[in-house]
């Protein structure tokens, strides 16, 4: 009996043994094995290749539109900036009501109407030229309701069309016209007409128009 009872302790004895003798932690092996060398990204840099922010800051929070906002959030505030993957910035500077007709084109207010000149500013942020045509806008009341209409205003007007060079930036024009009973508060989402960002929600800055 005391010869088993010995036998068994030694075996008992070398299982334990064995068990302890892989002391790390699972976690802590798997991480080392991944690679430390793995490529770290500056999601702020405007540089980027489409592909290289796809594959590294698609989800990546830390991107800022310039002004402390998140740059790819789509619900943002007039003067607030929103970028495309492909380096392509937009944002909306103001919108004010336009009363600068040309009367010799027969410009002039529509009764019951507010006609009213959007800023928009573009920044060419990828490495090719950009076509301003490319952008459209759709613009909603806010308040209660209602659609503006595209308006033809003249004087001052600098509309998005032609192209934008790379680095370049620029301010350009969109003239609506609003029913003033619909009230100032407006929403404006802004378009790109391709399909490389078909299935993005587009952005959209919400305003009020001023005098």
């Amino acid at each position: 009996m005391r010869v088993r009872a010995t036998a068994a302790t030694i075996l008992l004895l070398t299982a334990l043994t064995a068990c302890g003798s892989d002391d790390g932690d699972p976690d802590e092996r798997s991480a080392a094995k991944k690679d430390p060398a793995s490529k770290q990204v500056d999601c702020a840099d405007e540089g980027l290749s489409q592909k290289e922010w796809m594959d590294h800051c698609a989800e990546d929070g830390s991107g800022t539109g310039g002004d402390g906002t998140d740059e790819h959030a789509t619900s943002l505030k007039f003067g607030e900036t929103y970028t495309w993957p492909d380096g392509i910035k937009v944002s909306i500077v103001e919108a004010r009501t336009f009363t600068d007709y040309d009367s010799e084109l027969g410009e002039s207010p529509e009764p019951g109407g507010r006609d009213f000149r959007l800023k928009v500013k573009v920044t060419n942020g990828s490495q090719q030229p950009f076509a301003l045509d490319s952008l459209t806008t759709l613009v909603e009341g806010a308040t209660n309701g209602g659609q503006a209409r595209v308006a033809m205003l003249e004087r001052g007007s600098d509309p998005l069309e032609g192209r934008l060079g790379a680095g370049v930036t620029a301010t350009k024009t969109d003239d609506n016209a609003l029913k003033t009973k619909y009230g100032r508060k407006i929403i404006v989402t802004v378009q790109r007409d391709s399909n490389d960002f078909a299935s993005e929600e587009p952005p959209e800055f919400s305003g009020t128009i001023k005098d």
